[in-house]
């Protein structure tokens, strides 16, 4: 990757701003992408503890990008996300008129202001518009992009009449790099709001507090109304779509937590990458996934677009991503994967279609039974996923968790029960052995005196 020369002034400035939301890391990967001075862009991902490095021997006098969110390999896709460390929302001007950055700075906080959002931690001006970046306390783990996902699309909704771009919120998304050249205006990215934390480093969000704020309803009501709506509908047969799209739906039987579909589906994309590791370390052949790899890179797709990790524009790219991580070197027919394309367009065009009176959305969304079936899933191996299992596994785990319960109630197993009352029942024939009363042993046990009898002809 081509730098300018050592003397350019520019170079001189330090690139901070990444440094407030991307922590030093081993274990995880960013990408840089820069402009070439052939035109073209030239992806380069390290490793987050090269961060310091990297972006200070970035090119500043032409564009030079990004990524917000941090990977778990060297590859910028949804399927290899690692942590989500803040919100963000690109502005573009909505008139061909570009705004200087006071104005945009103003028109954000005013309507911050008015609908009652949190001050961004960071305004970054892009040299023609503006990134709105809310960095958060913690990053978020991978499991919990379904929810980040709503959280990013709640934000583009307020942000609208700004110019809030609905293609530029995905988890693989790269901004601009701070102090480097927009080489279409000729303008430099710049920070041009800082929201002060308190300790002279930009706020940081709760993720949960950031979520009830944008979203329409707080979680408390959410699940307020979700439990009122069930008691009206619960003789009609559930329709997918009615209602916000916040309306969260069960899990399962057996206690499992409530979650929404897109999580449900996110979750059981990870119970397939889970069970492909494990067959894959089991393998005997030495070969990974023999004559199931195409089994696991449709139905990981197809979960991976029913929770909004790969849209109609990523679907191809996140494919070659995810059968590298199955198979490194694998060459699949992309002709398999056509029909679930041409859903996942429909899917994200809003459409629905209808299942035995009901309307369902048009990409799969099979019940556990039917995974369990397809990859024929061992009971050794439902034990190890978390949401594709079967219903005699469900069981097991209810089981096991009211145990837990009990236990963490006070109450005795049943080893130690069973001790208990032999111990009584023994001490109760001792003392009517010395001629104890009915009531004096059961003064002496703290039992009921008509227990007494039952005890010693047990005993």
């Amino acid at each position: 990757m081509s730098a300018p020369a050592a003397h350019d002034p520019r170079q001189l400035s330090l690139i901070t701003e990444p440094s407030f939301y991307h922590d030093v890391s081993e274990s995880s990967y960013l990408a840089l992408l820069a402009r070439q001075l052939d035109g073209g862009l030239r992806q380069k991902t390290f490793r987050t503890s090269q961060l310091d490095k990297v972006i200070q021997a970035a090119p500043r006098d032409r564009d030079c990008y990004l990524s917000q969110a941090q990977f778990m390999r060297p590859n910028r896709r949804a399927v290899n996300l690692y942590s989500l460390p803040l919100l963000f929302c690109d502005l573009d001007p909505t008139t061909k008129r570009h705004l200087p950055p006071e104005e945009w700075r103003r028109a954000v906080l005013m309507a911050c202001n008015d609908q009652g959002l949190p001050a961004p931690s960071l305004i970054v001006y892009s040299g023609r518009g503006v990134h709105l970046k809310w960095i958060l306390d913690k990053p978020l783990p991978r499991a919990a992009l379904p929810r980040w996902n709503l959280a990013q699309r709640l934000l583009g909704e307020h942000f609208a009449d700004l110019g809030a771009d609905p293609q530029a919120r995905d988890a693989s998304r790269v901004l601009r790099l701070e102090h480097t050249v927009n080489t279409k205006t000729g303008e430099r990215c710049e920070v041009v709001w800082v929201t002060d934390g308190g300790d002279g480093l930009p706020i940081r969000y709760p993720f949960d507090v950031l979520f009830d704020e944008v979203a329409p309803l707080a979680r408390g009501q959410l699940e307020e109304l979700r439990e009122s709506r069930a008691a009206e509908k619960a003789t009609k047969p559930p329709r997918w779509g009615d209602g916000p799209s916040l309306t969260l739906i069960k899990g399962g039987r057996y206690g499992l937590k409530r979650i929404n579909y897109q999580e449900l589906a996110w979750h059981r994309l990870e119970d397939l990458r889970s069970l492909a590791v494990m067959r894959a370390e089991g393998s005997a052949s030495g070969e990974a996934l023999a004559g199931e790899r195409m089994r696991f890179l449709f139905w990981s797709l197809n979960f991976m677009a029913l929770s909004h990790a790969v849209t109609p524009s990523s679907f191809w790219r996140e494919a070659q991503s995810l059968a590298a991580t199955l198979a490194p070197g694998w060459r699949y027919d992309s002709g398999e994967l056509s029909t679930l394309y041409h859903k996942t367009m429909a899917y994200f065009r809003g459409e629905v279609v209808e299942f035995e009176g009901r309307k369902v959305p048009p990409l799969y969304t099979p019940r556990n039974a039917t995974l369990v079936e397809r990859f024929a899933i061992t009971d050794e191996e439902q034990r190890r996923l978390k949401t594709i299992v079967s219903k005699d596994e469900a069981r097991r785990r209810h089981a096991e968790r009211e145990r837990q319960r009990r236990r963490q109630a006070g109450a005795m197993d049943r080893e130690a029960y069973q001790a208990t009352a032999q111990h009584r029942r023994d001490v109760a024939r001792a003392l009517r052995a010395e001629g104890a009363t009915n009531a004096e042993i059961a003064q002496r046990l703290g039992v009921h005196v008509k227990t007494v009898p039952r005890l010693i002809r047990e005993g």
